[in-house]
């Protein structure tokens, strides 16, 4: 059936076709039509363009965590002692960390940063635990496993060295 078949069809009721129709002939049915190889070049073009972003931001965030593993001055072994444990931050200053001693002499540090709702992990001295207290987590100062409660995935591990008295935390385990 041709446009001008439907548009008389149309307008039968109409005693006279509109003036504006005569003015403006526009085909406002093949306007809005879109051929499946218009549809398949917008999809194909759409997921290049998805991938491309994907590939960049895994770019992104590699050239981001490569200067992560600088060596930083987190405190003293004495205090360490002392205290039974330092809060630093590492590899940023917005990331909290928190290193121990454990009961066998051992240094650990782990992120303090919970993995389950991002809570500050807190140090346990009785327990040898590392504790988070907004939904009782518990960690192993060992191995930075969960052992109790919600949290799944273990904390992140900072790697420590041992300078005569002075620590550093040379890079982050993810």
């Amino acid at each position: 059936m041709s446009t001008d078949t439907k548009n008389r069809e149309t307008f039968a009721g109409c005693a006279k076709t509109p003036k504006w129709r005569t003015d403006f002939p526009i085909e406002w049915e093949g306007d809005h039509y879109v051929s499946r190889r218009e549809m398949v070049k917008f999809l194909t073009l759409g997921s290049l363009l998805l991938a491309g972003a994907n590939w960049f931001t895994a770019f992104a965030s590699g050239m981001l965590r490569r200067g992560s593993n600088a060596q930083r001055y987190i405190g003293s072994a004495a205090k360490l002692d002392a205290a039974g444990y330092i809060l630093f931050r590492y590899p940023t200053d917005r990331d909290p960390c928190i290193a121990v001693r454990s009961a066998d002499g051992t240094l650990h540090a782990y992120s303090q940063v919970c993995t389950h709702l991002s809570c500050a992990v807190v140090f346990n001295g009785q327990a040898n635990t590392l504790d988070c207290p907004c939904h009782n987590g518990v960690f192993s100062v060992q191995e930075g496993r969960p052992i109790a409660g919600p949290p799944l995935r273990p904390l992140p591990r900072v790697r420590l060295q041992q300078r005569g008295d002075q620590l550093f935390a040379t890079a982050l385990e993810v």
